[in-house]
């Protein structure tokens, strides 16, 4: 054993638990006065007590003064300085806040859901609110937050700044994400495709650390990919490499949203999983069909097996072109683990050069629905590093 480490059941171990469930707590939840952080860890308040005192003299916490029930109260937060990331990750139905200190340290999440079909406006509007609710929760204000990393489902024009293509996520189209995020939230706003952020989550903090060359798949309600080549995210000339969603593997197959036919969309995107199940078991959302199928349900496992299959074989055109290293599969289709993997494996060795599959490590991903918003906080921490060593020379171009 560690000398370093204490025993368990010892003193030492049990007073190092109750601290990181009172850091669990703060982290999950946001500000807490004593009381209620009792109540959101069980322990009792003379252990909270203590736990605070000894966490804030180690610098892990801050304590402000507030309102409780028309009370003073002491409103503990965890220490965060004077400056605040923040990351935001656009779904198809949803949107996902954080805001932390840094990639490995976030000080609060939130997630609210989207109608089908929003427009820019809204999706901006419930999360630039979101921001402001944990911001207030940390116990700071919105000019604590330096930069925002901000994630689309589409791929990202580097040179308009808008969505590159007009028939993936229509109510974004024309808009200078960053523009009006910037506005709503006073921080500079960088902005990047979902998947890029996915893979640069798991570059920083996830499986694909140390890795040259690989990729990232997020399976959701659409299919993208961020590919890594030499160690940094490949966007391509324009911004929309790894659209692997939209690669064709049926030219006769149905028609995609891109316009295009047989794209890999069609055949694995939730709106084909409720399609195929829509006879059998009504319409489901992804998250029905992904709980189902992990519950054993048989119908909703067979149509995730054939939507492996199907990524197995684009897999395997990726595979063949950039001969990567490692590939990550994350989003929430992923969770269903062999369900899908162990079809799509024996579709990928069937399809790609034997050579190169041999070569290749497929893993999960470790940050498994978060990569994305963690990507998102790495390219804010970059936005803020950027922006203060140049401000005078982003001042100017503005």
């Amino acid at each position: 054993m560690n000398p370093s480490q204490a025993a368990p059941g010892s003193q030492a171990s049990l007073r190092e638990a109750n601290r990181l469930r009172v850091l669990d707590a703060l982290r999950e939840q946001g500000a807490m006065t004593q009381v209620e952080l009792a109540g959101a860890t069980g322990l009792s308040p003379a252990t909270v007590s203590n736990m605070v005192k000894e966490l804030d003299g180690a610098g892990a916490l801050e304590l402000s003064p507030s309102i409780r029930n028309g009370r003073r109260a002491v409103l503990v937060s965890l220490a965060t300085g004077n400056t605040l990331l923040a990351g935001i990750a656009f779904g198809d139905r949803d949107v996902r806040v954080a805001v932390a200190t840094g990639p490995r340290d976030i000080v609060g999440r939130q997630r609210m859901p989207l109608p089908a079909n929003h427009n820019a406006d809204e999706g901006m509007e419930r999360a630039a609110r979101l921001l402001h609710d944990l911001v207030e929760k940390a116990g700071k204000t919105m000019p604590d937050v330096k930069a925002v990393g901000v994630g689309i489902p589409a791929p990202v024009d580097s040179v308009s700044g808008q969505v590159g293509s007009e028939s993936i996520l229509p109510g974004w189209r024309g808009v200078d994400v960053a523009d009006e995020m910037r506005g709503r939230v006073g921080a500079p706003v960088s902005v990047d495709n979902t998947s890029n952020l996915g893979a640069l989550g798991e570059l920083r903090c996830g499986a694909l650390q140390g890795v040259q060359n690989g990729a990232y798949i997020k399976l959701s309600y659409g299919v993208g990919a961020g590919i890594v080549l030499g160690g940094e995210v490949f966007r391509g000339i324009a911004g929309t490499a790894g659209e692997i969603g939209h690669l064709t593997i049926d030219e006769h197959g149905p028609v995609c949203r891109c316009g295009n036919r047989g794209c890999l969309e069609t055949f694995i995107g939730a709106h084909a999983l409720s399609d195929a199940l829509a006879g059998s078991h009504g319409r489901l959302t992804l998250r029905d069909i992904i709980a189902k199928a992990i519950d054993g349900d048989a119908g909703c496992r067979r149509v995730i097996e054939d939507a492996g299959r199907h990524l197995g074989v684009a897999l395997a055109g990726l595979v063949n072109l950039l001969n990567p290293e490692v590939v990550v599969l994350g989003g929430q289709l992923s969770l269903v683990g062999h369900v899908l993997a162990d079809p799509m494996q024996r579709a990928l060795e069937r399809s790609a050069i034997p050579s190169a599959v041999a070569s290749l490590v497929v893993r999960e991903s470790e940050l498994q629905t978060d990569a994305d918003v963690v990507g998102a906080v790495v390219a804010a921490e970059t936005l803020y590093a950027a922006t203060e060593g140049h401000l005078v020379t982003i001042t100017s171009m503005a």
